[in-house]
């Protein structure tokens, strides 16, 4: 039986993979993903991955949205004013990624807090799902997504690594969560977190080239490891590989109207 998978969150239009990015597609199509999801980090990364999902628009497919780590008190605004622009002239299919980030600098909590706002009442105006990257901001993002509960918002929780308690928030809001290569890490504690997840709520991603999976971990990770997550996720929930495949596709389908 031929396995199809979608990952979800991946920058393969990243320059680690300028040298050898055609035989990187051609291992993603081999390994039976045959859509990779694209977010933006600012209008720097634009251009990489607007070329790539030109080149192979069956199989990458671009987001738009300022990533927290890009959020700087010189620039945001215009970064914003570019996400706003960008919008009107192609049709992406999601606002991302965007979030909050309190690991690498929270001076920059306050405007943080504002792009993501913004960003998400530009999601509910264009009516699209937003991939949220909440790297030691889950509670705050929580608190924001919340105001947003009164209307149609959804979206993902990329590279999901809390416990059941923030899972359950997450699930109750109307979202899913994104697992990756951490999930096959030792100690991480994350398969005894999923455990308890039903599978319609889980998306599968790789956020390559980050987090690869084992048995690669520490190196460049890509698209072609995704199954490997998967296969991890049903060994956790004592499934096929072919039950995650078709559940979380056709969740990433769902959410993102593909």
């Amino acid at each position: 039986m031929e396995l199809n998978f979608i990952d979800t969150h991946s920058h393969q239009y990243a320059e680690d993979f300028k040298d050898d990015l055609k035989e990187v597609t051609q291992r993603t199509i081999k390994s039976g993903v045959n859509k990779v999801l694209m977010p933006n980090i600012d209008s720097g990364s634009f251009e990489l991955m607007n070329k790539l999902s030109k080149e192979y628009p069956d199989l990458y497919i671009p987001m738009l949205g300022l990533h927290p780590c890009s959020v700087k008190p010189e620039t945001y605004r215009y970064e914003l004013d570019f996400v706003l622009s960008e919008i009107q002239k192609k049709n992406f299919i999601a606002i991302g990624e965007i979030g909050m980030d309190l690991y690498w600098d929270k001076t920059t909590q306050g405007i943080q807090e504002e792009a993501l706002r913004i960003q998400c009442q530009l999601a509910v105006d264009t009516q699209l799902p937003i991939a949220l990257h909440t790297r030691n901001a889950t509670k705050e993002v929580l608190e924001i997504i919340n105001d947003f509960s009164s209307t149609n918002l959804t979206g993902v929780f990329h590279c999901f690594g809390d416990g059941i308690e923030e899972a359950n928030r997450i699930i109750d809001l109307g979202y899913k969560i994104g697992i990756g290569g951490v999930v096959t890490f030792k100690n991480s504690g994350l398969d005894k977190v999923i455990k308890d997840v039903s599978m319609e709520n889980i998306l599968l991603e790789t956020d390559s080239p980050y987090l690869a999976p084992a048995p690669y971990r520490g190196k460049r990770n890509e698209s072609s490891y995704l199954p490997l997550i998967a296969q991890k996720i049903a060994d956790v929930k004592q499934i096929s590989l072919e039950e995650v495949a078709k559940i979380t596709t056709q969740n990433a389908r769902e959410l993102f109207s593909i």
